[in-house]
């Protein structure tokens, strides 16, 4: 009987003590569970990047820590999102107070001159200047209004099968009066009955900025070439010019935003037509290819795709 009562006063004291050291043992484990999540948790609101390791214990915290370097990954690939973002914002205000600046002071002072000035015929003319002026704030604000919605996806391109002839009349047509004016002629070749998907609005826009370009800078008498051409993959539209051309290092950078050749500052325009044309093309996975020699003219080239 004692016997049996010291197996069982031993036993219970055994399992006491498990009980008691399992209890401290999983206290410990919480406590530094606890401590490695916090750490981790302010190194990663100091915009530090966890890093993967290697596998050291297969228990709950290396579980966990996969998961919590993935979420590193995507907080900090946020941040950089966010940060270019905000560079870009900087950039385009930027941009806009540049573009807006000149013409807000020059009707300023059209304004206050004309307030002294009591001839007619001056004012007359300070009036015409100032709606020039106001006419380039328009131009310049309708172009940034759709860079920003094609830029934010606003504006979606639709896409669908319709007459390229179509598409190239509505282009055409806008600069139609502006190449009268210079005796410009325009002529194009193309197949009346070619079909291509693509989004009729947005491309038209495309090619008319790039033959408002190809006006503004081919002299008087000069001739702009259109010929669309359909290949295996591509369907290739060419707007050759025979205007003053591009150096060729200055070509990588035409298409960029509010880019202007330094000598042709006494042109009108404020250089985001090119910037637009190339966005749009892209958006429906073509590009732009340009081909110039100063004193030769140029040749810019849409390629868009035959199948999406």
């Amino acid at each position: 009987m004692e016997v049996m009562i010291f197996i069982i006063f031993f036993s219970l004291v055994f399992i006491t003590t498990f009980a008691l050291w399992k209890y401290v043992r999983l206290k410990h484990d919480v406590y530094e569970y606890t401590e490695k999540l916090d750490n981790t948790i302010n190194y990663m609101l100091k915009n530090g990047e966890l890093k993967t390791t290697p596998y050291e214990n297969d228990d709950l915290w290396e579980k966990n820590y996969e998961k919590l370097v993935r979420l590193s990954h995507l907080y900090t690939h946020k941040n950089l999102e966010i940060s270019e973002e905000k560079d870009k914002l900087k950039e385009l205000v930027s941009d806009i107070s540049h573009q807006t600046k000149t013409p807000i002071a020059n009707i300023k002072l059209y304004l206050e001159i004309m307030t002294d000035e009591s001839d007619f015929k001056k004012n007359q003319e300070y009036m015409r200047k100032m709606n020039g002026q106001i006419d380039k704030l328009d131009f310049l604000l309708q172009s940034m209004v759709k860079m920003s919605r094609l830029e934010t996806g606003t504006i979606k391109i639709q896409k669908q099968n319709v007459l390229l002839a179509d598409t190239l009349a509505m282009a055409i047509s806008n600069v139609v009066i502006k190449a009268d004016k210079k005796n410009i002629k325009i002529d194009v070749q193309y197949d009346e009955q070619l079909m291509l998907k693509h989004d009729k609005k947005w491309t038209a826009e495309a090619i008319f900025n790039i033959l408002d370009n190809a006006v503004k800078y081919t002299e008087v008498g000069g001739n702009i070439h259109v010929v669309v051409c359909r290949q295996e993959l591509f369907t290739k539209i060419s707007i050759e010019d025979t205007g003053k051309g591009i150096a060729p290092e200055r070509q990588a950078t035409i298409f960029t935003r509010f880019y202007r050749e330094p000598e042709v500052h006494d042109k009108e325009g404020i250089g985001i037509g090119l910037y637009l044309a190339r966005e749009i093309i892209t958006l429906q996975n073509g590009y732009i290819e340009v081909q110039s020699q100063i004193g030769q003219g140029s040749k810019f080239i849409i390629y868009l795709p035959n199948r999406d």
